[in-house]
């Protein structure tokens, strides 16, 4: 079920971001928001799946709207945009983001999520020798995951 409050905080901290962008706040926009974080946490979605998502629901939006607006919800900070091997890009929500890596599945494109403090640690030792403060690092292991069938699971 959907946070409702983090939703409206969402919903609040994009309503700024537009007001000093100078952009438009209309309701498509913002029904972008709604799709995007009813979805659980750990979900990603593409264009065309949030597309249909909404259509199945009774929006009337375009494919272009919710590109563009996934695009200001990058730039906002309120999504995380991936591209994964060959894949078309995947966003997630952001307001509750804990950095975390990625492995996928070269069967049936199954996307798990996993966070290993270890690799932190490789973070801060590459810093260090490069004489660089690391902001940020992104990591996607790409394997063949052993569950019976997988080619024949539903790709996201």
């Amino acid at each position: 079920m959907a946070d409702k409050a983090l939703i409206e905080k969402a919903k609040k901290i994009f309503e700024n971001f537009l007001i000093k962008q100078g952009s438009r706040k209309t309701p498509e926009r913002f029904s972008v928001i709604d799709e995007l974080y009813s979805l659980p946490e750990d979900e990603h979605i593409d264009v065309e799946g949030l597309f249909l998502k909404m259509r199945n629901k009774g929006y009337t939006i375009s494919r272009a709207t919710i590109y563009n607006t996934l695009d200001l919800l990058v730039e906002s900070g309120l999504a995380v945009k991936h591209q994964f091997k060959d894949k078309v890009a995947l966003y997630e929500q952001a307001l509750t983001y804990k950095h975390h890596d990625h492995h996928v599945c070269n069967q049936c494109r199954k996307i798990r999520e996993f966070s290993d403090p270890k690799i932190n640690q490789i973070k801060d030792m590459i810093g260090k020798e490069f004489q660089s403060e690391i902001t940020s690092h992104s990591l996607v292991l790409y394997g063949d995951c052993q569950i019976p069938h997988c080619e024949n699971l539903t790709v996201i």
